[in-house]
């Protein structure tokens, strides 16, 4: 007997969206269940039996992965843009359109985008509670004394809640220091925010590392897609960490 599981999972699972998306989708009443409007969030489907469609177009499992993108400047991390601007979805194959972006990386930004069509290791990556790190290069204007390093790490208060980094110093000219900003929440633009708030407006910000995932030698423009086995290996590592950072709590969300 096949096991209900959450609709917004299910589409997750067949690659429409990610699970937050995918209950933006349930809500807006653009998804039926056997020919009828579900915009209820917490409806159970039976993936063996349920004929689930998102407009006109029923949907099914896929098979799960991984892709790494070298983002650009001047792409969108998300699959469609109503002004017309370039998005992921532009670098992707037809085989690929079922694959979403795990988070942001903001339209002047370049570096690592992971893409899945795996709902669930989306949300570990993704989702603040499991605290996964992001790595930046950042390029920032004037000189960070350590007062200001201080600062970042015990956190600042920004619009949205109180947001900390680990910062070191890599180098500096006359005008600029170069910084490696580690941090473990994914809001909008909130490495950019938290240095114009000590007095540091970002100049060029360049992610490398996203949890257990680095961005390599992917050159700009270029998408990566993981073999079966990297990818049930990224699975693995990435459950790892989260357990180690939720103690007792389960490492998987829930279904």
């Amino acid at each position: 007997m096949s096991q209900l599981v959450r609709l917004q999972k299910f589409l997750s699972e067949c690659g429409v969206a990610s699970r937050r998306q995918a209950e933006e989708l349930i809500l807006e009443g653009r998804i039926r269940v056997n020919d009828r409007v579900v915009d209820t969030l917490g409806t159970k489907v039976n993936p063996e039996k349920d004929r689930v469609t998102v407009g006109r177009k029923r949907v099914y499992p896929q098979k799960h992965g991984v892709i790494l993108f070298h983002k650009p400047r001047s792409v969108v991390t998300t699959l469609k843009d109503p002004g017309g601007r370039r998005t992921v979805a532009d670098y992707l194959s037809r085989d690929e359109k079922g694959y979403f972006p795990v988070g942001r990386l903001d339209f002047h930004s370049t570096g690592l985008v992971i893409l899945t069509n795996d709902g669930e290791l989306s949300q570990l990556l993704a989702h603040p509670r499991f605290g996964m790190e992001r790595v930046y290069e950042v390029r920032v204007a004037g000189h960070v004394n350590q007062k200001t390093l201080g600062r970042l790490e015990r956190g600042v208060k920004l619009a949205d809640g109180r947001a900390s980094a680990k910062v070191k110093v890599q180098k500096q000219d006359e005008k600029s220091t170069w910084l490696e900003v580690t941090i473990a929440i994914g809001r909008n633009r909130v490495v950019r925010r938290m240095m114009e708030h000590v007095g540091h407006p970002v100049l060029k910000l360049h992610r490398t590392k996203h949890g257990p995932v680095s961005l390599g030698k992917l050159r700009s423009g270029e998408m990566l897609r993981l073999t079966d086995s990297q990818y049930e290996r990224l699975r693995t590592r990435v459950a790892k960490i989260v357990s180690g950072t939720t103690g007792k709590r389960s490492a998987t969300p829930r279904q």
